[in-house]
């Protein structure tokens, strides 16, 4: 059942060294700065528990894997500290996701915008349904899916991530995605999808643990320099949602 909170909801359940961390939100999924606070927090303590080999992580729900950062709390910045505060969010969960010692497998059954994009990069690998498509609407209301970037680009190449951010308005499909790197495997069905993440994370759970922190730290070599260009890049968007251009496509937006 879809959580009521205005605050979202965040649950672990722990199982044969399985970490399934689930978060969920009314606004298809999006997360308000507390529910990334909660979920960077659950990361860095599942990286320090010697109880966990994998972490799958999921969101709520059959309708959207996640709506990117609350729009509410984007239309409500005032001020340059607040609108930096705001985009570190995800750049505060990015560097968790990349610093953890476990590896993390993302469930991603339904469409992804923004900042979920940039949420399904930064997992080790991915598996989706074909209703799992993609896209970056940041440049419509006059910002950019900056701190992202470097997640998304990774996983797609420069080209792909291009495609991706100036053609703000368009969907990519799941296929898309898995073609340029960015899924894993695609199936037709939640339930296909379920059988294919618990096969893969049980099989990982049971392989040697240094191996598999050997594997994260190369799988990730070469981004010790994202601590700061993230928050570089969330400074950027911070000073972006001040511009009248951004106050004005959020109005509309809301309207």
């Amino acid at each position: 059942m879809n959580t009521t909170r205005k605050d979202g909801s965040l649950t672990t359940k722990i199982a044969h060294k399985i970490a399934t961390v689930e978060f969920g939100h009314p606004a298809s999924n999006s997360f308000p700065s507390q529910l990334l606070e909660r979920l960077t927090k659950e990361l860095h303590a599942l990286s320090k528990n010697n109880a966990v080999a994998v972490i799958v992580l999921k969101s709520e729900g059959e309708g959207a894997f996640c709506a990117g950062a609350s729009f509410d709390e984007l239309v409500a910045v005032r001020n340059l500290e607040e609108g930096v505060r705001f985009f570190s969010g995800f750049a505060n969960v990015i560097n968790a996701m990349r610093t953890c010692t476990k590896l993390i497998i993302g469930r991603v059954h339904g469409k992804t915008v923004g900042g979920g994009v940039g949420l399904a990069s930064a997992c080790d690998y991915v598996l989706a349904t074909d209703k799992a498509a993609i896209k970056l609407s940041e440049l419509t209301i006059g910002i950019g899916p900056f701190v992202i970037a470097p997640a998304v680009e990774r996983k797609v190449g420069l080209s792909g991530f291009s495609a991706l951010a100036l053609d703000a308005t368009s969907w990519k499909s799941a296929q898309w995605a898995k073609e340029k790197g960015l899924f894993g495997a695609v199936f037709e069905s939640a339930i296909e999808l379920d059988t294919e993440v618990a096969l893969l994370s049980e099989k990982l759970a049971s392989y040697n643990p240094d191996a598999l922190l050997e594997m994260k730290k190369m799988l990730w070599e070469g981004t010790v320099h994202w601590e700061t260009l993230l928050e570089e890049r969330a400074a950027i968007s911070g000073a972006l949602v001040l511009s009248r251009f951004t106050k004005n496509a959020l109005e509309k937006f809301k309207k």
